[in-house]
């Protein structure tokens, strides 16, 4: 096994369920809110990219609030009329003018939904797009600090809140925000008496609502943390499902799965108790306020305080003004939460790769030489134990040279090197001379294309995957590095050829056929060096037969590192490199090392036997 197997078990990485699994546990771990809404502002540029559309949105916004606002005074006016000496005469023009606020309403409140929705939708999207940009430039000391899982977790619930406030909650907020303002400008001016008692009123009825609104969202959080806990373990199953089968756990895995969801059924039961509770509250205490408030202008209007119109439109006012703030009661968490999502989607956009592309990057020559001298490198959080530890090499454009070594010598940690994921710490790397810390990561990758020892494949056609390795391979290119990769035949016997589906990870294709197609990939890459890591160590002689036909093809005239298992390999290097503790310490063909009887032909007895075999 590699250090790169060795590394990726250790680091994990997820299989489709595994992911699934990972990415709801980390969606049902509660999601803080905060009360700094500082955080929000980072949606400013993204919102000032869009001026003209947050503009007209928030003209619809007050032509809402406007319109609701006029429905009493369209109210006060048909009452006016009614209890005046003119009542004799036709209402049918205070009904249509009624009629016409309605309308007036209807029209604006389907325009802001659809604009506000389709702005936040908007945003949202240029939000993902950002963060995911984002994550893809940074190098793996950061995936080393942040979980994967913690990452997907930002990626996808965090910016689910974001979409929430701006599509629904934002939208609610100011209009309830601009009602609540104005009923109460329109309600001094009607009556500033009867004003402030509905203010003294008003915390009466709203803070038993606030009071049942806590335990409330507790309830609703912890039936999403049951309901995300049942699906982990459904992610678990089925991603293990032989396994399952195999060792006979069906009524297990179910009878596990069941008892997750009654969790979440009984945590359900008692979150919608508290709702129907706190609906009957609401009920009661906004209606027995309104009630009040009109009992009030009733006595009013007989002492000819205030006239019966006056006194309609501003129960009205009150309704909308007591709808309004138990309507920012309940948004004021959405804020609050919304402004926690976007506290950590900022975090992980402030975050900085360590390698990054220098102001004056120097151009490669694409020759293919390369050079580490006398390089020093330990991983982020293991410093005391180096990978390479003075480490020396030097490989000539077009040679082919073999890494032996046992595990843990540093021979991946040399890949990882040269594709400029980290920097040494001390000591310089270089391609055709140019040390790689003055180069552009970009085009030190573009020089060198990698096979791994299980070279991950994506979903998509045999002729996407190919392509992955070379954006702008066209299909010739990518039908020669299949025919060169002896990748060919077994792709024209999938059902559409090259553009048969396959599947996820291309679990569909054998361990040979996944092989080659990714030596097709880095076929069509056309890169000076070529990187091999392990690429054979995992199949059967049959399939080994083809891949090492297909690697061959793919070294000529290529400088080619290959991090060596099978004595095949090997033997076909022109140099062979052993390495031990991070250090180079040997260094010949096959027989000259085995005559020293050193390192290499311990291992030689050890490893190589089998390959001979």
């Amino acid at each position: 096994m590699s250090e790169s197997s060795v590394q990726t078990a250790v680091e994990g990485r997820p299989s489709a369920g595994g992911a699934l699994a990972q990415e709801m546990e980390a969606a049902a771990e509660r999601r803080d809110s905060t009360r700094n809404l500082k955080a929000l502002s980072t949606l400013w540029p993204i919102l000032r990219a869009h001026r003209a559309e947050t503009f007209i949105a928030c003209l619809l916004m007050v032509a809402t609030s406007a319109a609701t606002l006029g429905m009493s005074g369209a109210v006060r006016l048909l009452v006016e009329h009614l209890t005046s000496d003119r009542s004799g005469a036709s209402v049918d023009p205070w009904f249509w003018l009624l009629g016409a606020v309605a309308v007036a309403l209807g029209l604006f409140t389907a325009l802001r939904y659809y604009w506000v929705t389709r702005l936040g939708e908007r945003i949202v999207a240029d939000l993902r797009k950002s963060v995911y940009g984002h994550i893809l430039t940074l190098d793996p000391a950061f995936f080393i600090a942040t979980r994967t899982g913690e990452v997907l977790s930002r990626l996808t619930t965090d910016i689910q809140i974001i979409e929430n406030l701006l599509a629904t909650s934002a939208s609610i907020f100011l209009r309830n925000t601009l009602i609540l303002i104005g009923a109460l400008i329109l309600m001094l001016l009607v009556s500033p008496k009867l004003t402030l008692l509905v203010l003294l009123i008003i915390p009466v009825v709203v803070v038993p609502l606030f009071l049942f609104a806590r335990p409330l969202r507790n309830l609703t959080t912890a039936t999403q943390d049951e309901f995300a806990r049942a699906v982990g373990h459904a992610g678990e199953t089925l991603d293990a499902l032989e396994t399952v089968q195999a060792f006979g756990r069906e009524g297990a895995a179910t009878q596990r799965f069941g008892a997750a969801v009654e969790r979440s059924f009984r945590t359900s039961l008692r979150r919608m108790a508290a709702r129907a509770v706190m609906t009957a509250a609401a009920i009661v205490l906004v209606f027995g306020g309104v009630v009040a408030v009109f009992w009030l202008g009733v006595h009013a209007g007989q002492r000819g305080e205030l006239t019966w119109g006056a006194l309609f439109q501003f129960a009205f006012l009150s309704v909308f003004a007591a709808s309004a703030v138990g309507a920012l009661g309940e948004m004021w968490g959405d804020v609050q939460k919304a402004a926690g999502a976007m506290e950590r989607i900022a975090e992980l956009l402030s975050a900085r790769p360590g390698i990054a592309r220098p102001a004056a990057p120097q151009a490669l020559a694409g020759r293919g030489e390369v050079r580490f001298e006398e390089v020093v490198f330990a991983y982020p959080g293991r410093e005391a134990t180096p990978a390479l530890d003075g480490f020396t090499l030097t490989v000539a454009p077009g040679e082919r040279v073999a890494l032996v070594g046992p595990s843990g010598a540093g021979k991946s940690t040399v890949f990882r090197l040269l594709l400029r994921f980290y920097d040494p710490i001390s000591g310089v790397v270089r391609i055709d001379g140019v040390d790689l810390r003055q180069a552009d990561p970009r085009d030190i990758r573009a020089q060198a294309a990698l096979v791994a020892q299980d070279s991950p494949l994506f979903s998509g056609s045999a002729a996407d995957n190919i392509a992955f390795g070379r954006e702008g391979a066209g299909t010739d290119d990518v039908r020669a590095a299949a025919r060169a990769a002896q990748a060919e035949a077994f792709i024209a016997g999938l059902p559409e050829g090259f553009e048969t589906p396959l599947g996820e990870r291309a679990k569909g294709l054998s361990g040979g056929q996944r092989q080659r197609l990714a030596i097709a990939r880095a076929l069509v890459r056309q890169a000076p060096i070529l990187l091999l890591d392990e690429a054979t160590s995992a199949l059967d002689a049959e399939n080994e037969k083809l891949v090492q036909e297909a690697l061959d093809e793919a070294m000529r005239g290529r400088t080619t590192l290959v991090i060596a298992h099978r004595l095949a390999t090997v033997l076909k290097a022109d140099r062979i490199v052993v390495m031990d503790g991070g250090r180079v310490v040997e260094t010949g063909s096959h027989a000259e090392l085995i005559a020293r009887g050193g390192l290499y032909a311990r291992l030689a007895a050890l490893q190589f036997t089998e390959g001979r075999d």
